[in-house]
């Protein structure tokens, strides 16, 4: 599957997710039921529009997994014990970091150039964190000494931060949004002055969900950018289910690989897009899921800011830009606000 992070052309990526398609159709079992549910002909599938998206919540009671793959390998959504969540079986971890590397180096740089820090729980006390297990991958890449996890070791992450500063070297934090917050919470105004956030790149992943207040992303960006005294804070999106994530390079704006396409679902008739500019739910095609499903109806909430850009009618140079504006009414509570509850 190497040829998706080839994808080069709009013909190229549709033919290669109608090529997806078929082969899910017939080697995942509980895809091929929901198309045959929908009673539609795997046939007439002849372009991306028509190709039926799997509701996320099958991920909680069913396993999505192709029939050629054996694997007891999985990721697990976050959540409490109470509830019933999401797991995604993974039968090629190769795949998985391949798209992270090559999403992160395309739209952050290479990890190799980075030390990373994290406001998030070490990959021990996480193992089925597909957020995590991304993390951990790049600092495995990146194979600085300095790399770590400090959720609540807000003094020795503080002094690192100060000492990389004086040595003039790249850092990338990583931090669930709450996390964040409660970062800044410790570091007031002064001792943040300390700290050259010229060399710093803050990722917000996202994570508020019953941890603080509820505010818009717009707010948190806002309270973020101030507290680090950086003109942007970037995020990335992703899933439990996708093995692929998509970029915000600052005000929640998004764009995802060749290999992943945002399409934006009517609330009120799920087989129907919306325009660019309208707020609906996310569908998302994910090409690196060849093993699962690359095809996921989202409970989430977003709009498409600008079409394909097109240099030409045979180039293609990268999907439209996106927003993540919430979640549906009545959807679980779920996120990376919960990994450590």
């Amino acid at each position: 599957m190497s040829s998706i992070f080839n994808i080069q052309t709009e013909s190229d990526f549709q033919q290669k997710c109608l090529e997806t398609f078929r082969y899910q159709y017939e080697n995942v079992e509980v895809y091929r039921k929901f198309v045959d549910y929908l009673n539609i002909n795997p046939a007439e599938i002849d372009a991306v529009e028509k190709i039926p998206f799997l509701p996320i919540e099958m991920f909680k009671n069913h396993l999505v997994l192709d029939k050629n793959s054996k694997t007891e390998n999985y990721f697990q959504s976050s959540g409490t014990t109470q509830m019933t969540r999401s797991r995604h079986f993974i039968a090629d971890f190769g795949l998985y970091e391949q798209s992270i590397y090559q999403s992160f180096a395309q739209f952050i740089g290479k990890p190799e150039d980075y030390i990373f820090l994290g406001l998030l729980p070490n990959y021990s006390e996480n193992p089925h964190s597909s957020l995590i297990y991304m993390v951990d991958f790049l600092m495995k890449k990146s194979a600085k000494p300095e790399n770590g996890y400090f959720l609540y070791n807000h003094q020795e992450l503080f002094d690192l931060l100060k000492q990389l500063s004086t040595e003039n070297k790249k850092v990338i934090l990583f931090g669930v949004s709450f996390a964040l917050l409660d970062y800044l919470d410790f570091c007031d105004a002064e001792l943040l002055k300390h700290i050259n956030s010229e060399n710093l790149t803050v990722i917000e992943t996202g994570g508020m969900k019953g941890r603080k207040e509820e505010m818009t992303k717009d707010e948190l960006l806002r309270i973020l950018q101030n507290g680090f005294g950086t003109e942007k804070i970037n995020s990335e999106y992703s899933m439990t289910e996708l093995l692929s994530q998509a970029y915000s390079l600052g005000e929640n704006i998004y764009e995802s690989p060749q290999w992943m396409r945002i399409l934006i679902r009517n609330t009120e008739d799920p087989f129907s897009y919306l325009e660019d500019g309208r707020t609906g739910a996310l569908n998302i095609i994910d090409l690196a899921n060849i093993h699962s499903c690359s095809f996921i109806a989202t409970q989430d909430l977003g709009k498409i800011i600008n079409d394909f850009e097109m240099a030409s009618s045979t180039s293609f140079l990268r999907n439209g830009k996106f927003q993540v504006l919430g979640r549906i009414d009545h959807s679980d509570i779920r996120g990376c606000s919960l990994l450590v509850s």
